[in-house]
């Protein structure tokens, strides 16, 4: 009889720390959704929405000499606001910061030209694309290049973050990377002659040359095509699933074929064709 007590007792034990350590763990998830300061419904209430943007990124985010902040990317954010019903406050970050400003609640949400890659899957919520891009290769008219196989032995400027380090950095080519931390000291090292090439994603490229005639996207493709995307803190289903529903409204009413032409099309010339940016078949 003693031992039928004892052993029943151990069962009892047993089965009450197994309910504690459920309970504990299930806590923690309901804590961090009712907490979620990202939730769509944390955001309406307190009227404003964070949205990382870039600064120094013409013409998809960038502030002119007059100060107001304007491009495609920021065109797109305060259309989100607006659908939100609520204000949108900038913050403006470099290519490497843009996880880290979702990692740490400084952003709800990222829309700073951010190139969707199975390594960023990882560690952000990426929604439904909105543009396509590849790495392009930037040189000089004078002496360009036009071919991969020319990059071995060359210095090859790149932005740090960017999808550009990451190929060359997995099909180096024979090439040494320079990095920098932003997009303006990038092309500064390019014109202060310290490398004889610059990648990043060709879309931008195709503007900034328009700008600087002296200079050519000599490699308009390499590697594989890309997507950008929305992106937001893994978990924030919330946010998530509305930007999702967000895109498919927006190009229903050829939402992103406006902003083209009203932010892109001055910059990029005959070369470039809505078609070849922006995204339109999403459902």
């Amino acid at each position: 009889m003693k031992l039928k007590k004892i052993f029943k007792g151990i069962v009892a034990a047993l089965a009450t720390l197994l309910i504690v350590s459920v309970a504990a763990t299930a806590l923690p998830t309901k804590a961090h959704a009712a907490t979620n300061s990202s939730s769509v419904s944390a955001i309406k209430k307190r009227g404003t929405i964070k949205i990382a943007v870039f600064g120094d990124l013409q013409p998809y985010g960038w502030v002119t000499k007059s100060g107001k902040r304007t491009g495609y990317d920021v065109y797109l954010a305060r259309q989100i606001g607006k659908d939100l019903g609520v204000k949108v406050k900038f913050v403006q970050v470099n290519a490497d910061s843009r996880v880290d400003a979702l990692k740490s609640n400084k952003v709800d949400l990222v829309l700073a030209n951010f190139t969707v890659t199975p390594q960023r899957k990882k560690q952000v919520s990426f929604a439904k694309p909105y543009m396509k891009v590849s790495v392009g290769v930037l040189s000089k008219k004078s002496n360009p290049i036009t071919k991969a196989s020319q990059l071995k032995g060359k210095k090859v400027i790149v932005t740090k973050g960017t999808t550009a380090e990451q190929y060359f950095t997995e099909h180096s080519n024979g090439v040494t990377l320079q990095k920098y931390d932003s997009k303006t000291q990038q092309f500064n090292a390019l014109k202060n002659g310290r490398a004889s090439a610059l990648a990043d994603d060709n879309s931008y490229l195709f503007a900034w040359v328009k700008k600087h005639p002296t200079y050519t996207v000599g490699i308009k493709k390499i590697g594989t095509e890309s997507e950008i995307s929305p992106a937001v803190k893994k978990g924030n289903k919330s946010l998530l699933n509305w930007t999702n529903k967000e895109i498919t409204k927006l190009n229903k009413k050829g939402f992103f074929t406006t902003d083209y032409n009203k932010n892109l099309k001055p910059y990029f010339g005959s070369d470039v064709k809505p078609s070849d940016i922006i995204i339109t078949n999403n459902k």
